[in-house]
């Protein structure tokens, strides 16, 4: 766990998001430093056998729940989160988010689909003006014609770059695919999202807005002066029931 809870912003999160987990839940957990950091205080929540399920979006934080004790399920169609609990690379004003730095993005998506709650655990210093500011948008694509895929989304961002590893091979998510990373263009955020999406080729662009399939969403700055954290959360606007015992922005 050495440098997991080193960032007071992060440990301040999610000792926020640890409270709203609780035992016989079945939750989704996404990917990065932020879930395994969860996944470690929720280990030291409950001593012994957890009485918890998740579904996970990375084979990274299943070993961390398999050791935490946590019991790893798949999603068959039938299953409904109670809560899912991810981390981000940016969130703008309206808590849209830009994520999939860490290459799961397809997957953590469809986790997130699969909820009836999702908390998003991140630092303040996470937030910007505009997303994109810091972070580029990553797209997952196809393979195939890669190049193809990327010659239509210039036509709609100034630049797509191809991940690569510190070997110099492309990155390869998940489900493999590949990866472009585009820079942001000012404008309107979900008509970029949707004309992306639409792309021939592209399998997922990672952005995510509070409105529409998220619903109703809000936020609570966690931590003292200098070391605020934050925790996002969205309630669906349809769907199933919830848990009675939720936070939503509010105790």
């Amino acid at each position: 766990m050495t440098g997991i809870f080193d960032d007071p912003a992060r440990a301040a999160a999610v000792a926020v998001a640890r409270t709203r987990v609780q035992e016989g839940m079945t939750i989704g957990l996404g990917s990065g430093r932020a879930v395994f950091a969860l996944v470690d205080a929720l280990a030291s929540k409950w001593r012994g056998q957890l009485r918890l399920r998740a579904v996970v979006a990375s084979p990274a934080t299943e070993a961390r729940a398999r050791a935490a004790g946590i019991q790893v399920v798949e999603l068959d169609g039938q299953l409904t989160l109670d809560l899912m609990l991810d981390g981000a690379d940016e969130v703008d004003r309206g808590l849209g988010l830009i994520k999939g730095g860490g290459a799961s993005l397809l997957r953590e998506k469809l986790v997130m689909a699969a909820a009836r709650r999702i908390v998003i655990v991140t630092e303040a210093s996470k937030f910007v003006e505009r997303l994109g500011a810091v972070h580029p948008l990553p797209v997952e694509i196809v393979r195939f014609a890669w190049q193809a895929t990327r010659r239509r989304l210039l036509e709609l961002v100034p630049a797509a770059t191809l991940r690569m590893t510190a070997e110099g091979t492309p990155v390869v998510t998940d489900e493999g695919h590949y990866l472009l990373d585009c820079a942001v263009p000012d404008g309107d955020p979900a008509a970029l999202g949707a004309a992306i999406k639409a792309a021939l080729g592209v399998v997922e662009p990672v952005r995510l807005r509070k409105e529409g399939a998220l619903g109703r969403a809000a936020a609570r700055r966690v931590g003292g002066p200098g070391s605020s954290g934050a925790c996002l959360g969205w309630r669906r606007a349809a769907g199933p029931p919830a848990p009675t015992r939720w936070w939503a922005g509010a105790r």
